[in-house]
Formats: C-alpha cells, sequence, structure tokens
C-alpha cells in the first residue's frame, strides 16, 4: 500500500497479529458506554443493555464500573460472564426449555447475592419453572414476554397474557419481575417513522398494563426495545432500556438510524492472501470470519473501496477494485461488519488497540455455549 498518515483504526505492527482478527478500541467503548447513559439522563438503573452483542467480561466490567448494573442475556454462558463481571441482576431474555432452565436455576442458588430472572411466554414454561423452582428450593423471578408484534416469541396482549401473568405472581415458587417487551421488528430508517411505530404498541401496552393493575398487581417493571428504538423507550421514564449493539456498533445501524450517536468500536483485521486477477482480490474474510446471514456487502471496508463483492465462502472473499493495485499478497484490508453481534460470536478473542499499539487480548468466553453451567 501506499505510505499515508495513520488513520485511528490501523496498528502500527501488523505483522504480529495474525489474521483475521478482531480489533477492538477501549476508548471507543467508553465513549458508547457514556453515549448510552446520556441518552437516559445518566440515569444507569434505567439501563438492561443485552450482552450479545459482546460476549466478553472485561467489557462488560467497564459497563459495571460506569454504574450499569442489570443485563439481559441470551444464553447461560452470558450469564455467567455477566455475573462475573459484577451484574447484580440478569435476565435471561430467551425462554428457557428444562435443560437451560436447570442450569439458569443451579446459576441462580449458587449466586444468592444477585438477582436472575427469566421470559416467558406460555403456561407450560411456567408451570415447568415453577417445578424446577420447588425442587431448587429457589424462588425464580419470571417476567412476562409479550409479542407487540415481531411475532417470534411472547404472548400476545389479551386475556391469555392476564391470566399467564396473574398464574406467575400467585405461584409460591416463582416472582412476577415485570413484563419485557422487545421490538426488533421495527427498523425504519426515518425517526419520525420508528417514533410513530413505538407509539402504537405503546399504547396497547399500557392498556395491557392497566388491565393488570385492575387486577391487583402493584407497579409492574418494564424491559423494552433495544437498539433502534433506544430513543422511544427512553422517553418513557418507567421504562428499563435494553440496547446491546451501540456498544460497539456496526455498518448496518450506522447507516440506517443516523439519530444515534455511537461509533465503531469493533474492525476487521484482514488480509489479501491472492490476486487472481489485475482487479480481483481475494480476503481470508470468509463466512468463518464475518456474519454471512446478510446480502452483501457484508463488511465496508475502510482501506479499500470495493466494486463489486465477487464470491464469498467459508475461507475467501473474492472483491473487485479499481484500487487492487495498490496492495500485494499479504497487505492488511481493515473492515468493520455490518453484523457486529454474530461476528462476534465467531472468535475467540478480541486484540485490544489502544494508540496503535496491540499489547493484550480479550477472551470472547460466552461465545461458548458450556462454561460451568
Amino acid at each position: 500500500m501506499e505510505n499515508q498518515a495513520r488513520q485511528w483504526y490501523e496498528i502500527k505492527d501488523e505483522s504480529t497479529i495474525p489474521s483475521p482478527a478482531l480489533l477492538l478500541f477501549p476508548d471507543r467503548v467508553k465513549t458508547n458506554i457514556q453515549s448510552m447513559l446520556d441518552w437516559v439522563n445518566g440515569d444507569p438503573d434505567r439501563l438492561c443493555p443485552h450482552v450479545k452483542t459482546t460476549k466478553t467480561e472485561p467489557i462488560i466490567r467497564m459497563m459495571v464500573e460506569a454504574g450499569i448494573k442489570q443485563f439481559k442475556c441470551a444464553t447461560v454462558s452470558e450469564g455467567e460472564i455477566a455475573l462475573k463481571a459484577g451484574a447484580k441482576f440478569v435476565l435471561l431474555a430467551f425462554q428457557p426449555t428444562e435443560p437451560q432452565a436447570k442450569r439458569w436455576i443451579q446459576l441462580a442458588v449458587s449466586n444468592p447475592d444477585c438477582r436472575l430472572g427469566t421470559v416467558v411466554d406460555c403456561f407450560e414454561t411456567a408451570t415447568l419453572l415453577a417445578n424446577l423452582s420447588k425442587q431448587s428450593q429457589h424462588q425464580l423471578e419470571v417476567w412476562l414476554d409479550l409479542n407487540i408484534g415481531m411475532n417470534r416469541t411472547g404472548i400476545k396482549p389479551g386475556p391469555d397474557a392476564v391470566q399467564l401473568a396473574t398464574e406467575i405472581q400467585s405461584s409460591s415458587n416463582l416472582n412476577f419481575g415485570g413484563i419485557h417487551a422487545y421490538d426488533g421488528h421495527l427498523h425504519q430508517s426515518s425517526i419520525q417513522d420508528r417514533q410513530k411505530a413505538c407509539e402504537a404498541w405503546h399504547a396497547d401496552l399500557r392498556g395491557f398494563m392497566d388491565t393488570l393493575y385492575e387486577s391487583g398487581f402493584d407497579k409492574i417493571p418494564v424491559i423494552a426495545g433495544g437498539t433502534p428504538t433506544f430513543p422511544m423507550q427512553a422517553a418513557q421514564p418507567d421504562f428499563t432500556c435494553s440496547p446491546g449493539t451501540c456498544i460497539l456498533w456496526d455498518v448496518r445501524y450506522d447507516s440506517d438510524y443516523t439519530d444515534l450517536n455511537f461509533s465503531w468500536a469493533c474492525v476487521i483485521l484482514a488480509r489479501v492472501i491472492s490476486k487472481p486477477d489485475h482487479d480481483l482480490l481475494c480476503l481470508d474474510l470468509g463466512h468463518k470470519a464475518v456474519a454471512s446471514e446478510m446480502p452483501h456487502p457484508r463488511v465496508h471496508c475502510l482501506n479499500l473501496k470495493v466494486d463489486d463483492w465477487v464470491s464469498h465462502s467459508e475461507e475467501h472473499l473474492v472483491v473487485r477494485s479499481k484500487e487492487a493495485h495498490r496492495f500485494q499478497v499479504g497487505s492488511a484490508v481493515y473492515a468493520v461488519p455490518f453484523h457486529v453481534c454474530p461476528t462476534v460470536a465467531l472468535h475467540q478473542h478480541f486484540y485490544i488497540a489502544e494508540n496503535g499499539n496491540v499489547k493484550e487480548q480479550w477472551n470472547i468466553a460466552a461465545r461458548n455455549r458450556f462454561l460451568n453451567y
């Protein structure tokens, strides 16, 4: 490559880093954490970030040190890492089947000074959890998972949901935690359109909560939303917000949600491994290194303008570029993923980059499904 001033994402001694590798920039992570706090007027108790994005104890600890003590997770191992990092409340936002429920309750029993909860959306799971909690002599905290339009999980607001919430609250072996409402189906680029869509489900939720209050419920906590609708949930003073992707940020969210002030904190270091033609570059950035569930482009190359995405396979990414002449076999290419969460899960560790230097690695421990439980 031509000589040029080093960019923020570039490593001084690239030869020390095997590729493909995930570079993490802690200063940018800290900025994103502060931006997240700014959205809730500096109140960390209004945040319950999802750790599925990072899966890494030191990053979660950075949030804990900023005052955030509540987290969501999708797997038991993510919950373990959050507790190890100092979390005081962890919600398993993934309705558990029996094997996972047993592991989660064991984790709860082993951490008596922390609150662990899980979501449910059906009577069968509520009964299972009640029986397992009775066997373990531990009252598990259970949150009602509402289907507010995504149609992936959750029970729709209505009589059945009222009955399920009532059954949870009346159980001698369960504690009713509150309502979990995830709106991952809302991804309008226009903040006005997202606002309007949120107002619609907020109205339905408020109506449902009024019904619960009329049925004898006291104060009902709500954990709501994700990153795209974070501003809308933050505007509801009684909601706890649960963004996740914003900790690392990615290209898709950066292009779709320009109203959110977060920065890329995770970059993939790849290399040219072949030049099969004068305008073709083959990179070591296959499916096993970057999330590939979406159509191309799957990465945004920071130091290479790509004209065409030619092919993508397990270990290889072939691109066409008028700038191919600037790169030799072995040259570094820096790229930001379009979907950072599953990309992180493909790697064993982050290389920690500060001022162009990499001096340590952070283990992405919760990419493993099993740790201690």
